[in-house]
């Protein structure tokens, strides 16, 4: 085939592949892009619904508590006030909490003042009345003042001794609470997040809509939720009629369910600026092909004089990575091998043609896989140098310490292009020398602050610990003490007798002082000490 073929031939080729490339980068970008952001937008439902369930949880337990001391006694006002008032000062969330009579009469507040207005006709209170079932009741947002308009209602029933009804435990939890958290989130000027009662009932959305508060006939409630409490698809929102795709997930252990909404526009955004650089970046590549067609057969020329210098460089490189006394290893972005040098033999028993293509894993003992994987994270940069030491499998099977300094071979902004080139020297007998060295330092650090023949903490332990708490605590107790007549029964008896009593006495005294934050000392031949921080003379 002549060089004019070719140059043909490869013009067209070029433009063929710039095109289907540009098509199937469009069509795998927006599906990425649409896969991405469902993604994110199931892990946000997730996420919300468990923070809307632990929002509600934790009233939920307070109220709990009320329920269960109200059925059996009627607090004092005055200290169930208080008590009320902080609890609602302690939970963020709430607004107030109070607890009405069995006529729907208010009996107790976290208010200043306790309100005047029943409840008897709200339906939260008929519920609980007329039901024995003590289960947490979230209602749906009431109608009689802008206050109230604001905050979601939880309620329970609290049943006398004898069965009957007793009245409720009602708190306000303030929906400005979770729209505060859902604003924190970007989901484009077209996004929502919605809390829903499980019937239907819109409890708050953000941003906020004046359109109807019932879903109950939206297909989340008539088809997806009786399929699965979690799940996505694609919807025209019901508050402004755009394209949207939305995720659900039902809060585990309370009757709501959390919706995030984000508009088909705003996650292909960034698809369609892509589309629109790479268009550009097509037109300019099916312009260029001209001139590299034109320059192809200059290429031709110089391609054998530079495979020629390339396989000359390549073999001086390899020359001095196999007769070197540490292993050279290429990693790509995939943690697979590309080059190992045949230092690797003589250092680690290993072929390196039997390393290549393998993961740099698969021979790093399995506990310090994260630490390996770490050190390549930590790199700034093509001259930054990350160093780690690990356990990593000899050809025997038995475990070598190596030294491993990773750094990047080369500088790309594409993730799956980038390499890593490592220099492994093997450090087992100074990681051993190491070991050893540590050993011994916690061992005379441990002799240093003991008492040899009692094993409780010596006089200059105990002096540094006196020194310190009595700087520290506010009040300290210090006991002394010694054994009677302990040189008579030391002389008759004679010295391991006596070395023994010390020890039963050190021992008594060790034990009594195990289980408190004092300390016990041998003061001193026969004579004991013990420190009793934030203890009082009676006490001690």
């Amino acid at each position: 085939m002549t060089s004019t073929a070719v140059i043909i031939a490869f013009a067209l080729a070029m433009t063929a592949s710039v095109l289907g490339v540009m098509i199937w980068k469009a069509l795998d970008a927006k599906r990425a892009a649409l896969a991405s952001g469902s993604a994110d937008i199931q892990n946000l439902a997730h996420s919300l619904a468990e923070h809307a369930a632990h929002t509600i949880q934790a009233v939920d337990i307070a109220m709990a508590g009320m329920v269960d001391l109200l059925k059996y006694r009627d607090p004092e006002p005055d200290r169930f006030n208080r008590y009320l008032a902080e609890t609602a000062k302690t939970l963020p969330q709430l607004r107030g909490i109070g607890v009405a009579d069995a006529e729907g009469n208010w009996k107790y507040s976290s208010s200043p003042e306790i309100p005047r207005h029943t409840i008897s006709d709200r339906s939260y209170f008929a519920y609980h009345r007329d039901t024995p079932d003590n289960a947490l009741q979230i209602s749906e947002l009431p109608q009689a003042s802008a206050d109230e308009r604001s905050s979601i209602v939880l309620s329970k029933r609290i049943t006398r001794l004898d069965g009957s009804f007793g009245g409720i435990v009602a708190a306000a939890v303030d929906k400005d609470h979770f729209n505060r958290f859902y604003r924190t989130f970007q989901l484009g000027p077209d996004g929502g997040i919605s809390l829903i009662r499980n019937d239907g009932t819109l409890l708050t959305r953000w941003p906020q809509s004046d359109k109807s508060t019932d879903l109950s006939k939206t297909d989340l409630f008539r088809k997806h939720l009786k399929q699965s409490s979690v799940g996505y698809y694609k919807i025209i929102s019901p508050f402004d009629a755009i394209v949207k795709h939305l995720g659900y997930q039902a809060t585990p252990h309370y009757p709501m369910v959390v919706t995030v909404a984000m508009s088909e526009d705003w996650l292909l955004s960034e698809w369609w600026k892509g589309l629109r650089t790479d268009a550009l970046v097509a037109g300019v590549l099916l312009c260029m092909i001209l001139m590299l067609a034109a320059l192809l057969a200059l290429q031709f020329r110089f391609r054998s004089k530079t495979e020629r210098t390339l396989r000359e460089r390549e073999a001086h490189y390899r020359l001095l990575a196999n007769n070197i006394a540490d292993i050279i290893i290429l990693i790509d972005a995939r943690s697979l091998l590309r080059y190992v040098s045949q230092s690797v033999e003589p250092v680690l028993g290993l072929r390196a043609k039997d390393l290549i293509g393998k993961s740099c894993f698969a021979l790093v003992h399995p506990e310090d896989r994260e630490s390996v994987m770490q050190a390549t994270t930590r790199l700034g940069g093509i001259g930054s140098v990350s160093t780690v030491v690990f356990r990593h499998y000899r050809g025997d099977g038995t475990l070598a310490w190596v030294e491993s300094k990773f750094k990047l071979a080369s500088e790309t902004s594409d993730p799956t292009q980038t390499e890593f080139l490592c220099v492994i020297r093997d450090v087992t007998e100074r990681k051993r020398m190491e070991d050893e060295l540590t050993q011994l330092n916690r061992r005379l650090t441990q002799l240093a602050a003991t008492d040899g023949l009692t094993g409780l903490t010596n006089r200059r332990t105990f002096d540094s610990f006196l020194r310190r708490e009595y700087e520290t605590c506010e009040e300290i107790s210090v006991l002394l003490f010694d054994i009677d007549n302990f040189k008579g029964y030391n002389d008759t008896y004679g010295h391991q007798a006596g070395d023994r009593c010390l020890q039963a006495v050190a021992k008594a005294i060790g034990s009594a002082t195990s289980d408190t934050s004092g300390l016990s000392a041998r003061y001193g031949g026969e004579e004991f000490a013990v420190v009793l921080p934030n203890t009082s003379e009676d006490a001690a």
